[in-house]
């Protein structure tokens, strides 16, 4: 560990070190001692939820959760005041408006939600690239590469050799797919589209089990991810395809991605897009997820990073400090 730290480019003070420090041995125990390895079990997750709901089932309370979701969305719903965006109570005026008004969008739509049924997705300039169906979590397409599944440190994915470029894995690992597939259930009704939902996020949570493989090395990754989940969730939350056994298994690898993220944000390593991407997760996380008992604190984290980082990163002119176009909008997304 001490080996690791003497590598920086600049003299670290002593916030970094201790920071650092806890990090690597939070490494150091997931490794040797394995703790947070595996899902949790049900004890285990209701013990994450708020004395209100815990004394239920682990199953009951997850479907609690999605229940409440689900009826958020619903206008003049008694909870639609605590609504996930308060757009998606107005299904039919959304679904209506771009039939009527961007027919050809709503078509692109669908078909790239039939295409990622097929494990086919166009990926950072790459197009059509194909990771079987299911999908192949861990495989590289264009090297041909496939990593593997050590301990989330141990994975040298800055090798080409071992990873290819890991860039193009992580891409498909956000699941920005799934909102397309939620976007498609909401357009057609078909419930094909919750059907992969469902087989896919399935899928991955067996091949990517918590703090194992390439998935779980960057916490930016995690936090798209974590955003993704949350948006299908609410698009597919009336859905009878999400069983109350999918329900639970899903929260229970939300809490594992929130509290990862939690544990490895990065202060120190890319304090920039990085740490305000990585905030913003455990924001939408702390947000939605309130029957959480660790809910207030990730709000809370999530918020305040987002406010620290406005005037380091953001110029006086309001424009981001990389002067690059992307990243403006990126940093104003966030």
């Amino acid at each position: 560990m001490l080996r690791r730290l003497t590598k920086l480019n600049r003299r670290p003070g002593i916030p970094e070190l201790r920071l650092r420090g806890r990090q690597e041995l939070n490494k150091l125990a997931e490794r040797v001692l394995r703790l947070s390895q595996g899902e949790m079990s049900d004890q285990e997750f209701v013990g994450h939820i708020c004395a209100d709901h815990s004394t239920d089932s682990a199953a009951a309370i997850a479907s609690a959760i999605v229940d409440r979701i689900r009826e958020s969305n619903v206008a003049f719903s008694s909870k639609s005041s605590n609504s996930f965006f308060p757009s998606l109570r107005h299904r039919e005026q959304i679904v209506a408006t771009m039939q009527r008004r961007f027919p050809s969008e709503t078509l692109k739509i669908v078909d790239r939600a039939e295409r990622a049924i097929d494990g086919r997705f166009d990926l950072l300039g790459f197009m059509n690239l194909s990771f079987g169906n299911p999908p192949d979590w861990l495989l590289e397409p264009v090297s041909n590469k496939r990593a593997s599944l050590d301990h989330w440190s141990r994975i040298a994915y800055l090798d080409p050799a071992i990873a290819g470029d890991k860039k193009i894995t992580w891409e498909l690992n956000r699941h920005q797919h799934f909102v397309t597939l939620g976007q498609a259930y909401w357009l057609t009704n078909d419930e094909k589209f919750a059907d992969a939902f469902v087989s896919q996020l399935t899928s991955w949570m067996d091949a990517n089990p918590p703090k194992r493989g390439i998935n779980w090395v960057s916490s930016l990754e995690l936090a798209f991810r974590s955003i993704a989940w949350l948006w299908a969730l609410h698009l597919f939350a009336g859905s009878p395809r999400l069983t109350a056994g999918f329900e639970l298994r899903v929260l229970k690898n939300i809490l594992a991605h929130g509290f990862h993220l939690e544990s490895y944000l990065s202060h120190f390593f890319s304090p920039n897009t990085h740490l305000t991407g990585e905030a913003l997760g455990l924001f939408y996380l702390g947000t939605v997820l309130r029957e959480l008992r660790c809910a207030g604190r990730w709000r809370t984290l999530g918020l305040r990073i987002m406010v620290d980082e406005l005037p380091r990163q953001t110029r006086r002119d309001g424009v981001y400090f990389e002067q690059a176009t992307y990243y403006h909008r990126y940093a104003a997304g966030v």
